[in-house]
């Protein structure tokens, strides 16, 4: 895949880019993978907005995705590679010997007519797609779409061009790096895809004009110190003032851009080896 840019023919296009789709083989999704997506608007059930700058967006579908890989000892053949308007990762539908269809996180690497297996077993191919259980993937090997609960299906590292690693084993326990830069203890019983996430370019992709941020569903932001004491923390004085407080606030006052907000005490914290960076 690679990013298409445009002629400045307009002060919006000078900066922007797409992604070319080359990397797409199919253009409409599986019926039978796909179920209706309703917006809130960032609305709760009282009709009441409770996160701001959510609303309007191109109408979308919701594609199932088999993030549990729960068919195992079972080889799938890879049919199309397709867009996912819900993430920024590229999907691909792999169809079983029983003509079962279900969609995956395509991998870097991934193409049509691959053969893709998810197993209990130790004597598996280390390669792109297999979804394996950590015991059995070997150390430094690039990995994606983990499990924090044995079953529950994979959780974390599955945006586009993401991937973790696992450093050492320990143990009942693998110690996992994490995009952040965390390092997670991560039970060997879980299971994880190997690879990297595929889409590796959407990180260098440029909006390049705020209708392009409405057609994702994404509302304007205003800033507090443009606001009125009543509005915000930071709002009021008398031309362009500074934000007053000791610290930047968000409307509620609590301190922002920076403050830790992760909960003392986290029954998590146990597993965590290293913080983010």
């Amino acid at each position: 895949m690679g990013i298409k840019k445009f002629k400045p023919t307009t002060p919006s296009r000078r900066w922007m880019s797409v992604a070319d789709f080359s990397d797409l083989t199919k253009k409409e999704p599986e019926k039978s993978l796909i179920i209706p997506l309703k917006k809130t608007g960032g609305r709760n059930v009282y009709g009441r907005i409770t996160v701001r700058h959510i609303g309007g967006g191109h109408k979308r579908q919701l594609r199932i995705i088999d993030f549990k890989r729960d068919l195992f000892e079972i080889p799938a053949e890879v049919k199309a590679i397709e867009y996912d308007p819900n993430r920024s990762a590229r999907i691909a539908l792999v169809e079983y010997p029983d003509k079962q269809k279900r969609y995956i996180l395509a991998p870097l690497g991934l193409k049509v007519a691959d053969k893709v297996i998810s197993s209990n077993q130790k004597d598996v191919e280390i390669k792109p797609g297999n979804n394996l259980l950590l015991r059995y993937i070997p150390q430094g090997t690039l990995i994606h779409n983990i499990e924090l609960n044995k079953g529950k299906g994979g959780q974390i590292v599955r945006a586009a061009g993401s991937s973790a690693q696992i450093m050492a084993k320990e143990g009942e326990f693998a110690h996992v790096r994490l995009p952040s830069g965390e390092v997670r203890l991560i039970s060997l019983d879980c299971h994880a895809t190997i690879g990297q996430v595929g889409n590796v370019d959407h990180e260098a992709i440029s909006i390049g004009k705020a209708g392009r941020m409405r057609w994702l569903g994404i509302r304007p932001t205003v800033r507090g110190l443009a606001m009125n004491p009543v509005d915000h923390p930071h709002g009021g004085g008398e031309g362009k003032s500074g934000q007053g407080n000791p610290h930047p606030v968000s409307p509620w006052g609590k301190p922002t851009k920076g403050y830790k907000t992760r909960r003392r005490g986290k029954y998590s914290d146990k597993f965590i080896v290293k913080r983010r960076r």
